[in-house]
Order: structure tokens, then C-alpha cells, then sequence
């Protein structure tokens, strides 16, 4: 046999395909993160630092207006994922269905800080959120803030209604949105997503994924954001 037919017998050394796997497996992680990143939420800076080489992702004026904001200095420790926006930002108004089956809007909550939370019972996060979003409406519920958490199930409020039981969610109202509109309406990008919005309907500030709402943080940033709405 030939020199050069002997090359193309000889087998790749499975080295190589452990090399093309990890590169591969990278390359996807950054397409997958790129795409799912909230377009006008502010990836986080460093991650996308990592990914693209670039500088830290946000603009100066972004950095410096949200730090001289009313919630500045407050999304650390369990709220270190929380995106302060730099100026409240206007929501489209939106329904969703309340326990008795009547359309609920945004609009309805005017006056009051909301924590919008959107879950789904099939998300393994939204079940360990849950009783401490419970927690924090127990606490902190009232005249000037509430805890809105919507659910995306298709099919009615049964599975629910079951997912607030199971969970021992007792101080949380329970309000559906079958069609699952809502998602898209406020551009969320993971399960859960949480929005804050002051008394006027505006969001100031979100978080991607779960978090102990709980904490004496997260606490801290929604008595804030009551104290100046």
C-alpha cells in the first residue's frame, strides 16, 4: 500500500473529536446565550465581555444614568441579576384572566408598585420561586405594592391553581394567561421572568430567572421602589 493511501486508512485519534466536540459545544453556548439575551435588557456585561471580547456590553450613559437612579447600588446579593433600567420605561397596556375568569388589566394595578412574575407549572425554577414571591406578598402586600404572578399553561387554571397549592402559595392571587400573550407582549426571554413597575405602569427594572424574593434585598429594592413611585 502507498504512503498516501496509508494516511487516509489510518484512523482519527479520537483526541481530535474530543477537541471538535468542546469547540463545537462553545460555539453553541454563545449562539444559544446570544440568542435568548434580552435585546433591550442589558446582557450581563462581563459574560458578554467573555463571549464577544468586546468592552463591558453597556453604554456610559446606561451605566451612569442607573447609577444615579432611585434603585442604584440595590440589585446585589440575592438581586444581583436585577437589571435597573436607567429611566422608567412605558409597557403596553395587557389582560390577563383573574380567579372568578374575568380579564384583569395593567392598567387596574395604576397607583400601586407591581412585581409582575410570568411562570409556568412545567418550570422547575418557578416551583422554588414561588413561596418566596408568597413571602414577600405576605410581607410587603397591600395599598402600594402586589405581587402579580401570571400563568402561561394552556388549558384553563386548573394545573394553576394545583402548582399554588402545591406550593403553599396561600397569599397570591391567582391569575392565568391562557393564550400566553403576555410572554411576548413584555418581551421576556426565560421562565421565569420578573418585571418591576412603579405606580405608573412602568417598568423599572427586570430579572431573568429565579430568585429569593425573600431576601432582605430583594426587600430593600421593592421598599425602594415603593418609597419613590
Amino acid at each position: 500500500m502507498s504512503e498516501r493511501k496509508q494516511r487516509k486508512a489510518r484512523p482519527t485519534p479520537p483526541a481530535v473529536y474530543l477537541v471538535a466536540g468542546i469547540l463545537a459545544a462553545v460555539a453553541g453556548f454563545g449562539t444559544v446565550y446570544v440568542s435568548f439575551a434580552p435585546s433591550d435588557n442589558g446582557r450581563q456585561p462581563k459574560t458578554v465581555s467573555a463571549m464577544s471580547g468586546e468592552g463591558d456590553g453597556a453604554p456610559a450613559s446606561f451605566k451612569e444614568n442607573a447609577a444615579a437612579g432611585p434603585l442604584a447600588g440595590l440589585n446585589k446579593g440575592a438581586m444581583a441579576a436585577f437589571v435597573v433600567r436607567p429611566t422608567p420605561v412605558p409597557l403596553p397596556d395587557f389582560t390577563f384572566i383573574d380567579a372568578g375568569g374575568n380579564a384583569k388589566s395593567l392598567a387596574e394595578f395604576q397607583g400601586k408598585v407591581v412585581l409582575l412574575n410570568i411562570w409556568a407549572s412545567w418550570c422547575v425554577p418557578c416551583r422554588e420561586e414561588m413561596p418566596m414571591l408568597d413571602e414577600l406578598q405576605r410581607e410587603l402586600g397591600g395599598k402600594d405594592f402586589e405581587v402579580v404572578a401570571v400563568n402561561i399553561d394552556k388549558g384553563g387554571s386548573d394545573k394553576a391553581r394545583d402548582f399554588l397549592a402545591e406550593t403553599g402559595a396561600v397569599n397570591l392571587a391567582l391569575y392565568t394567561d391562557p393564550p400566553g400573550k403576555l410572554f411576548s407582549t413584555v418581551k421576556a426571554v426565560g421562565m421565569p421572568t420578573t418585571l418591576l413597575i412603579d405606580r405608573q405602569g412602568r417598568e423599572i427594572g427586570r430579572l431573568v430567572g429565579p430568585a429569593d424574593w425573600a431576601s432582605a434585598e430583594a426587600k430593600r429594592l421593592i421598599e425602594a421602589a415603593i418609597g419613590v413611585s
